[in-house]
Parts: C-alpha cells; structure tokens; sequence
C-alpha cells in the first residue's frame, strides 16, 4: 500500500493536522484539504488510495461531496467522520458505500483499522478493474466466429452442437475453441467458463446474436 494516499477532508485545522500526523506516524501518504472546494480542484480519481470526509463542512456535507467525486469517476473506499451522529446520516453513509461511519473523538485504534480496511478494499478494486480491462482487450482479439464459438460454450453447448449451430465442422469448432482459449489466456474450457461468468464478460446482446 505504499504508493497510495490518504485524502482527507476536514474543515477544522486543529482535527486535520491531528489526524495527518496520526496517518504519517503510520508510514501513510496523506493529502489533508480544508473544504470541498479544495479537494474538487485537484482530484485524481485515478490515484490510489481512500477518502476520509468530515460530515460537516463548508457547502456541502461529506456524503454530497462524494457523490460530486462520483461524477467524476471515483470508486475510492471512503470513511465519514462527525461530531454530530445521527442514524440518519449514518444510515445515508453507509447507503452510499461508506466503508464507515465514525464519530469524534476518534478511537485511534478504530480510525486506523478502518483507513487501512478502506486501502485494502482500493487495492483489491484497482486489481480487478485492471484485470477486467486486460480481459475486455482480449475479447476484441478475438473473430467473430471465435466470439460465437465463446458465446456458445459459455451457455453450455457441446461441440457437436455449436457444429450444428453455426453450420460448421466439429474439427473446425475444436479449432477455434483452442484459439479462444489461448488468446483469453486460460488452459481450458472449465477454467474459459469460470472466467467469463466471474467477470460477467459476455453480455445479452452477445447471447442473443448467437441464437
């Protein structure tokens, strides 16, 4: 987790640099801001790390602020921190995907354990985000014919029948079966299987223009 960053937000100076200083003894990078304002003018949804967002502050509240960085294309892990705890915004925060709702005075041992939970869960996101793009480009490697062939052992059919299907060869099925194996980068037809149903790879369309 080294090469990612804290982003936190918090509109008072006395809290912010107290909790900045509480992440680096932690050996984390920290990007502290004061308002909104500050942070929209320079995020980068593609940086690595998590969202720690005061409830309260100037023109917005956290979960709002969120919501704007949503927009523009984040998915960090986020934590929402308040002095004023309500079920309500508890229950809002955690609708939204907060990875918590913590109230001040902070238990240290908490906030660290849920920041570090926060990189963790962005770590793990970024891996399968990466993966899924990796995938997705070998998809569009393939033919169309091999598409089809794809479609069609992902639904469950035979050899013979995808011959039957789509008016060819069984050794020609075979043939292209090898293809999209290898160039999805899997070993077999089990493992092909697992692989596009666990990324959801093929969508309706697909199946629909098969049959």
């Amino acid at each position: 987790m080294n090469n990612q960053t804290v982003i936190l937000v918090d509109d008072d100076q006395s809290v912010r640099e107290s909790l900045e200083w509480m992440l680096r003894e932690e050996q984390l990078c920290v990007d502290a801001y004061p308002s909104p304002k500050n942070l929209l003018s320079e995020y980068d949804a593609d940086k690595p790390g998590c969202l720690v967002l005061d409830l309260r502050l100037p023109d917005m509240t956290g979960i709002e602020l969120h919501d704007q960085l949503v927009e523009r294309g984040c998915r960090h892990p986020f934590i929402i921190m308040t002095g004023h705890g309500e079920v309500l915004d508890a229950t809002q925060a955690m609708r939204s995907g907060a990875v918590d709702f913590i109230e001040k005075p902070l238990d240290r041992k908490l906030f660290l354990a849920r920041v570090h939970e926060a990189l963790e869960r962005d770590q793990l996101q970024r891996s399968e985000h990466l993966r899924r793009q990796d995938l997705e480009f070998r998809l569009t490697k393939l033919t169309p014919r091999e598409r089809e062939v794809l479609t069609l052992v992902v639904e469950g059919l035979l050899t013979k029948q995808i011959a039957g299907q789509l008016g060819i060869s069984i050794k020609t099925v075979e043939v292209h079966r090898s293809n999209v194996t290898r160039k999805m980068g899997v070993e077999s037809v089990v493992q092909l299987v697992r692989l596009c149903s666990d990324h959801f790879l093929l969508d309706n369309s697909d199946i629909r223009e098969s049959s």
